[in-house]
């Protein structure tokens, strides 16, 4: 292995240890999220993923797949304060971040309270995020990038750690403000929920009816910002980051040597792009229990990472090219 690359310098035993432990804490969490959530194990590992680098994620999926219901329950099993905000069009700014009332005390002084919003918590569930006016989604982004908000010109901390999970339902779009992109960059992931399986949707049936199945909490929210500190130890080395960086600059138009890519995307993934990949490497590597990411880690994530940080162009979408198609060939680039 050519020379690595880390944030700190890295106690080998300690990392391990520390590895070791985690790769513990995550197992049994997700068995506790599998007593509850049958059928989407991908989406449960990148969701884990994305908490232990401490990002945010867009779940795209038709209504009735148990979005809300993952949230509700990574809530439970990571110890973290969790609500759930309906996004509308006649959602204001103030209805998610909290405002400020003019309140009179007894001695007949009048002051300004701030009063906090659903957004002080530790995971928002932002349902149908694009139903939101620009205005709100425009003071989310603030939330997700700053972790904190502006009210009436004073600034107020959110509480640590804070993640974001929005979800979009890919079917319906009248009435809806498409999230820019600046606003799809902020989120580290986005994952597509599909249907289960013949096999979960059996065991969805058996337990209808039956008494709710109770996740137990694994962990703290102390503990999961020690794990997150723990992602950015992990080394990696030349050859993974050199993979990243062609895969990234070949999926844009202006430096690629891909003439599909030249032909058929109109923008390509940022600098952002690079740094979610170098994370959610490192935590998936921790999640499987090995020291060190390796290219199939870029290869399994590259889809999660990339496709909501690209975008085709009309021709390009009219001949029916998807951008799955265009992430798979910058993934046999590198592998």
């Amino acid at each position: 292995m050519t020379a690595s690359h880390t944030d700190n310098v890295v106690n080998p035993t300690g990392l391990i240890d520390a590895v070791d432990r985690l790769g513990q804490k995550i197992s049994d969490a997700r068995a506790e999220i599998g007593r509850v959530i049958f059928g989407q194990d991908e989406v449960v590992s990148e969701t884990v993923i994305t908490l232990l680098s401490g990002g945010h994620l867009l779940l795209i999926g038709v209504p009735g797949l148990g979005k809300t219901r993952l949230v509700e329950t990574l809530g439970t099993v990571f110890g973290l304060e969790e609500r759930r905000v309906q996004f509308t069009p006649d959602l204001m700014p103030a209805d998610i971040l909290g405002s400020e009332v003019l309140e009179e005390s007894d001695a007949g002084r009048r002051s300004f309270r701030f009063i906090k919003g659903p957004v002080f918590c530790q995971l928002l569930m932002a349902d149908e995020i694009n139903r939101a006016s620009p205005r709100t989604q425009s003071a989310l982004l603030q939330a997700m990038q700053e972790t904190r908000v502006s009210v009436a010109g004073q600034y107020h901390d959110l509480p640590r750690p804070f993640h974001v999970l929005a979800t979009q339902n890919p079917l319906e779009q009248e009435g809806t403000y498409p999230l820019p992109e600046a606003q799809l960059d902020r989120f580290f992931m986005q994952v597509d929920v599909a249907h289960p399986d013949i096999e979960a949707e059996r065991r969805i049936l058996e337990s209808t009816g039956a008494d709710d199945a109770r996740p137990g909490q694994v962990m703290d929210s102390a503990a999961l910002m020690e794990s997150q500190r723990l992602v950015r130890r992990v080394p990696v080395g030349d050859g993974v980051i050199e993979a990243i960086l062609k895969m990234v600059r070949n999926g844009r138009p202006e430096s690629t040597t891909l003439p599909e890519v030249r032909d058929h995307v109109s923008w390509g993934p940022g600098p952002r792009a690079s740094q979610a990949l170098m994370l959610a490497i490192r935590a998936r590597a921790l999640i499987d229990g090995r020291l060190a990411p390796s290219i199939d880690d870029v290869v399994a994530l590259a889809h999660p990472v990339l496709r909501h940080r690209m975008a085709l162009t009309f021709a390009a979408r009219a001949q029916g090219v998807s951008i799955g198609g265009i992430i798979d060939r910058l993934c046999e680039g590198i592998a």
